[in-house]
């Protein structure tokens, strides 16, 4: 049994520094508002209808434990008849919830159901309570440089020696600039749920906008940070993604079911894919993972209009976009800019990609087909392959 599955809506609160705007707010309350925000769009959409709610974390202590999928329920208000449960696939985590809700809409146990994500990188600082087992080392199943993501980095840029720093710079450069159009156009910020935040300097206020981005950088200004990871390295926090706070939701349902409540459609799920890499150079995932993917989808590189990487480094999409030959600027590739400008809050992230291309979808019914691709820590890829619902058959 299986039945097409369809993205009716996603959100997301602004994203913040950790350790900024929300550093007086909860975890959990980041992810209520968030589901809350969610539903009062689809206001067709019965909360007593929702048949599950998947929730992911990639530290989950405090204000992010309690089993977070069935406490954000409860705590947004929705029925108690409504389960919710818990995801962790570190940073594909929120990636990880839609398609385990997807499977079970195309399974036929649920109808339609929530998936999200919540990362609060001040209240949890990553790798926090974390205890590697000795064996990772003493027995080499793993190098010391797995263990710290800006390593990995680092790694890939030696697997890849014609990207250099000057080439992950202007990229990270341009997602910036991109961030800055999408934000004078307002294309962003249709899809951000204000978030009430309180600031003991200031008081109470309220989030409209993201953090992080930093429309003033220049190369000249990336080419002098410091490289953390490695003397004379190439990894800088101007080419990687910051340590963000923020939530998302997606609402997922059967096309059957979204169309008889009169509900949007957004993107229709074609297939996904997870697939494990060295975990020395987990920047490399995606690339396995979407060749998995087009696979499974009968479909070729060339058949993707449009991609949404997660940008934990330059590195890392650089890499997948050499890979598959296509170049650094192409206009197909995170046309909203993306995590390295407006921050990746670790297990939220996989929701933004999808409501970012959800919006590309629309604007482009060109094309048929768009790819949600990340990487993930300890060396893995997730991707997801959607179709577009306004596709009018005339490929450019």
């Amino acid at each position: 049994m299986s039945r097409s599955v369809v993205l009716v809506d996603a959100v997301r609160t602004p994203f913040g520094k950790a350790g900024g705007m929300y550093a007086g707010t909860r975890a959990d309350d980041l992810m209520v508002r968030a589901i809350r925000g969610l539903l009062d769009r689809n206001p067709n959409v019965a909360h007593s209808a929702i048949d599950d709610v998947a929730i992911a974390a990639a530290t989950q202590t405090g204000d992010q434990g309690m089993n977070i999928g069935r406490s954000a329920t409860l705590l947004a208000g929705l029925p108690n008849t409504v389960p919710g449960y818990s995801i962790d696939r570190w940073c594909a985590g929120a990636l990880t919830a839609v398609t385990t809700i997807a499977g079970a809409i195309a399974f036929g146990s649920n109808d339609i159901a929530i998936a999200g994500g919540v990362e609060h990188m001040g209240n949890h600082p990553m790798g926090e309570l974390m205890d590697p087992n000795p064996r990772y080392l003493a027995e080499k199943i793993v190098e010391q440089d797995a263990l710290a993501m800006g390593s990995t980095a680092e790694r890939l840029h030696d697997r890849f020696p014609t990207i250099t720093k000057e080439r992950a710079d202007r990229y990270a450069l341009n997602s910036q600039l991109k961030t800055t159009k999408a934000y004078e156009a307002g294309l962003i910020q249709r899809d951000l749920i204000p978030m009430a935040a309180r600031s003991a300097e200031l008081g109470w206020t309220i989030a409209t906008v993201d953090e992080a981005p930093r429309p003033t950088t220049t190369m000249e200004g990336l080419a002098g940070l410091k490289t953390p990871f490695r003397p004379a390295g190439r990894v800088t926090a101007g080419n990687s993604s910051g340590l963000n706070d923020g939530a998302t939701a997606a609402l997922l349902a059967s096309e059957d079911k979204a169309k008889e409540l009169g509900l949007s459609i957004k993107a229709r799920l074609v297939t996904y894919a997870f697939a494990g890499v060295e975990p020395e150079v987990m920047g490399f995932g995606p690339v396995p993972s979407t060749i998995k993917a087009l696979a499974q989808a009968g479909l070729s590189i060339e058949d993707i209009g449009l991609f949404e990487i997660n940008e934990a480094f330059a590195v890392q999409v650089l890499a997948f976009l050499e890979h598959f030959g296509i170049a650094d600027d192409d206009a197909r590739v995170n046309p909203f800019g993306g995590a390295i400008a407006v921050g990746h809050p670790l297990a939220s992230s996989g929701v933004r990609l999808m409501l970012n291309l959800a919006r590309s979808f629309e604007a482009h019914p060109e094309v048929r087909y768009g790819l949600t691709t990340m990487c993930i820590g300890l060396g893995m890829g997730g991707s997801v392959i959607w179709e577009n619902p306004h596709f009018n058959g005339q490929v450019k």
